[in-house]
């Protein structure tokens, strides 16, 4: 139910609320002079406004939300509220709210109050299900698939902002930035990235000396973790250049330069053939209508022995990524439907072995993600500005309340060339404590 207005009844009179919280991710001087801002526009909502109003009130009425307008001061102790401190704001959330949202909460014109990871979770659920948002998609054009060129500008946008920053909330081991694995609900974010290399190698079943080419290798944590652990040589490829540095000096300190190389290209010129293929969140970037050449790629790039793993965010509708995250986070993104990641495999000689969704580990990872970077929020602003942290803070949160809602999923999908009869015949391997 949508709750609006900052007073409430009580006893058959208007009572002001208990003081509000400090608003989640703005400094304390810019609350101060946002409330002051306030006390001087507290004349009275126009027809306008109020007709703007009832506009957001249409599109929300099964979230649980007070709504509270710049005349009004007062909160909801129990209810997540969101202030919109200027009429500017209302008008833009309700001819564009998918990319709006995040440019104001972003900027400071919109705040939240409450849970907020309740409150992003309920309107992931809204969004999801309502046959309005439905509409509003199909209207959007398809996204294009990037070519190169474009898919180094995707790449820089968003992974060559500077690895101080990733690290400030990635995990210390392996700088993992992809969904780790829980056993346990006690297990930290360090372990599950840990055990979530160790459950792809497993499906993988590696042997030492196994020739791997990886295609998207990130930091180049998991093609380290791959030679190191199971004796494995690596070939790994990726067009972030800050990502390739970083992963070629970490492979001579850990003294394994001999055993995995760093390729800065794209996974379009992957030569060779190999025992194994891997990605790990590339595909993502890729766009579907490159999905037939990669699904070549990958044929041509394993021996008839090989064997291969696509780990990829992904959704149960074809629709695409939301438009304020597209724009300002992951240019170019596009995550699939499970139909469309198998199309990877059809026609190309590949048979699919296995496919899990991870989509709940997923919410954990993220939830960790967010708490570290919650932490270090003061140092993202000096690194940056307000602008920048605080519109970090509302993609790790939106992410986390997609994959809660289901709006988001995180599929692996298992796969060997069709005439590779060598694989285990029950998943005792991959699960060790199973008995099948």
């Amino acid at each position: 139910m949508l709750k609006c207005g900052g007073f409430r009844k009580k006893k058959g009179k208007m009572s002001r609320s208990t003081p509000e919280p400090e608003p989640l991710g703005v400094p304390k001087n810019r609350v101060d002079q946002r409330h002051k801002l306030t006390a001087t526009r507290r004349n009275g909502l126009t027809t306008l406004d109020k007709w703007l109003l009832s506009q957001i009130e249409k599109r929300l009425v099964n979230i649980s939300l007070r709504i509270q307008l710049w005349d009004q001061s007062t909160m909801s102790d129990n209810v997540p509220t969101v202030r919109i401190h200027d009429r500017g704001a209302l008008i833009r959330l309700i001819f564009n709210p998918e990319l709006e949202f995040g440019d104001l909460y972003s900027s400071g014109r919109i705040e939240f109050f409450g849970n907020f990871d309740e409150l992003i979770e309920s309107a992931y659920s809204y969004v999801k299900d309502t046959t309005t948002f439905a509409r509003l998609i199909r209207r959007l054009r398809k996204l294009a698939a990037p070519d190169l060129a474009q898919s180094r500008r995707n790449i820089h946008h968003h992974y060559d902002i500077g690895n101080d920053f990733y690290k400030l909330w990635l995990d210390e081991k392996a700088m993992q930035y992809t969904c780790a694995y829980y056993p346990s609900d006690s297990v930290d974010l360090e372990t599950a990235q840990q055990e979530k290399m160790h459950h792809v190698c497993r499906k993988l079943w590696l042997k030492p000396n196994d020739t791997v080419v990886e295609a998207g290798c990130g930091w180049g944590g998991f093609a380290l973790f791959m030679a190191q652990h199971y004796g494995v040589k690596v070939r790994a490829f990726n067009i972030s250049h800050e990502q390739i540095l970083h992963a070629r000096e970490w492979a001579k300190q850990k003294n394994l330069s001999d055993r995995v190389e760093f390729v800065e290209d794209d996974y379009r010129n992957v030569v060779g053939q190999y025992d194994v293929f891997v990605s790990i969140g590339m595909l993502e970037h890729v766009g579907r209508a490159n999905y037939q050449e990669l699904g070549k790629i990958i044929k041509r790039s394993l021996k008839q022995t090989g064997r291969g793993l696509v780990h990829s965010i992904g959704r149960d509708k074809k629709i695409p990524f939301n438009p304020w995250i597209a724009k300002r986070i992951f240019p170019g993104a596009y995550p699939p439907t499970l139909k469309e990641m198998t199309s990877l495999f059809e026609n190309n000689d590949l048979s699919v072995l296995d496919i899990e969704n991870l989509r709940l580990h997923y919410a954990k990872t993220l939830k960790g993600w967010l708490d570290r970077y919650e932490e270090n929020m003061d140092e993202v602003r000096r690194m940056f500005d307000d602008t920048f942290a605080r519109a970090w803070r509302l993609y790790l949160a939106g992410s986390r309340g997609a994959f809660k809602a289901g709006s988001l999923q995180l599929f692996q999908i298992l796969f060997t060339r069709s005439s590779f009869n060598e694989i285990p015949s029950t998943r005792a391997r991959i699960y060790p404590n199973s008995h099948g």
